[in-house]
């Protein structure tokens, strides 16, 4: 659903580190990861400011990843 497995997987971090940028468990990221918990817009944004990506990027809707 996400693209943030791909784009935890492309920098190298485990589920448990990326759960720490967002502020949360490794098990709640597995879950937003697999698509079975929603990620609220707040650790979104955290993701996308820490992969240097757009939102839309992350949520499948543009191609494009560059930030605007």
């Amino acid at each position: 659903m996400y693209r943030i497995r791909d784009l935890r997987e492309d920098h190298d971090l485990s589920q448990s580190e990326a759960a720490k940028i967002i502020g949360t468990t490794q098990q709640q990221y597995s879950k937003i990861e697999t698509g079975r918990s929603d990620i609220s817009a707040k650790k979104l944004i955290l993701l996308a400011e820490y992969y240097d990506v757009s939102v839309d990027y992350i949520l499948g809707l543009t191609k494009d990843p560059k930030r605007k």
